[in-house]
């Protein structure tokens, strides 16, 4: 329900100091703050402004903007590849944001967790949920919206029941330019390993950069691997740096590719989304392509599949929104501010 919101009292079975005892979350790091309790058909993210402190022991009013931000994007941007804020709470110390449920959770667990629960990917839901998050993106880099999103990862990137990706957290989200001008100048904030070079480098911030980071996230998907893991041997600690000689070789590349997924693919369609990935992940940002590019892109890669499976789940596929999902910000209302989330 866009653009109307509910400030709303929510009553749980468990008082606020009961949950924040079991969770154990005092003094914990900004991005840690967000406590999620999973309740049927919807989630609960709280931010006790009481318990998140700096390291000099100071309240943090960051997570005031942070909430500020998200209600003011998701509350007033309605579209099927963004998660829908059902409510809020910001009563006396407490702040509680309310969503829709995602029962799979983050494509993160799905990657990189290994438990029962988070089952590895199929290539083809892999492509489903790529092609869902990159809607997304899409939506919000469009003329009727102009937000960069400027978080673009895995953590980010919730599942509902049916792998319909959804966007999360926009806490970090910005205006984009307007006018002539070509980028938004501001503070560093993202997250390492997926920010821009010429973000991180210059503060100037647009819709490309957002591509990269999709870059980045389509080669964690192909490859299995984090972003950044310091687990890993030094020359392979940063995963853009460590693969790109290997997405320039059609020799070498499926030496890098996941091996959970092999034998689902085609070597065609590999080729294709490692190619995808490497042109998101250009250092020049001008080269990088478009959302709507990406999109075409990785719609015409599920469209060229063939009998290795790539179309096994074509009827689970979400079909491409249109504009009919857009809806115009509230020109009047107040402008979130960004939060920094550590690098």
């Amino acid at each position: 329900m866009a653009g109307s919101i509910s400030h709303m009292y929510i009553y749980l079975a468990l008082s606020m100091s009961v949950l924040w005892s079991m969770f154990e979350i005092r003094g914990c790091p900004f991005q840690q703050c967000g406590l999620r309790v999973m309740l049927e058909k919807i989630r609960i993210r709280s931010s006790p402004n009481n318990t998140c402190l700096n390291n000099n022991g100071e309240h943090n009013e960051l997570v005031e903007t942070f909430l500020d931000a998200e209600i003011n994007y998701l509350g007033q941007l309605d579209h099927p590849n963004l998660v829908k804020l059902v409510g809020y709470c910001l009563e006396d110390d407490h702040r509680l944001l309310v969503y829709e449920f995602m029962p799979k959770g983050s494509l993160e667990n799905h990657l990189f967790r290994r438990n029962s629960y988070f089952q590895p990917l199929s290539w083809n839901l892999r492509m489903k949920v790529a092609l869902g998050a990159a809607k997304g993106l899409e939506f919000l880099h469009s003329d009727e919206v102009k937000v960069i999103y400027r978080d673009f990862k895995t953590s980010n990137i919730l599942l509902d029941s049916n792998y319909n990706a959804k966007l999360s957290d926009f806490g970090l989200a910005k205006d984009g330019p307007t006018g002539d001008k070509s980028h938004v100048s501001t503070r560093v904030m993202g997250t390492h390993g997926y920010a821009a070079p010429e973000y991180v480098a210059t503060g100037h911030l647009t819709a490309r950069s957002d591509v990269y980071s999709f870059g980045v996230v389509l080669l964690e998907m192909l490859t299995g691997k984090r972003a950044v893991d310091k687990n890993r041997p030094s020359r392979e600690h940063n995963l853009v740096d460590w693969a790109k000689p290997y997405l320039t070789s059609k020799r070498k590349f499926f030496q890098i590719m996941d091996v959970r997924i092999k034998g689902q693919y085609t070597p065609e369609a590999a080729l294709k989304a490692a190619y995808l990935a490497l042109q998101c992940l250009s250092t020049e940002p001008k080269v990088r392509p478009k959302m709507t590019a990406v999109v075409k892109a990785l719609e015409q890669l599920q469209d060229s599949g063939d009998d290795k499976g790539v179309h096994q789940n074509a009827a689970a596929h979400s079909s491409r929104p249109n504009s009919r999902y857009a809806l115009k910000k509230n020109p009047d209302g107040p402008q979130p501010s960004a939060s920094p989330l550590s690098t």
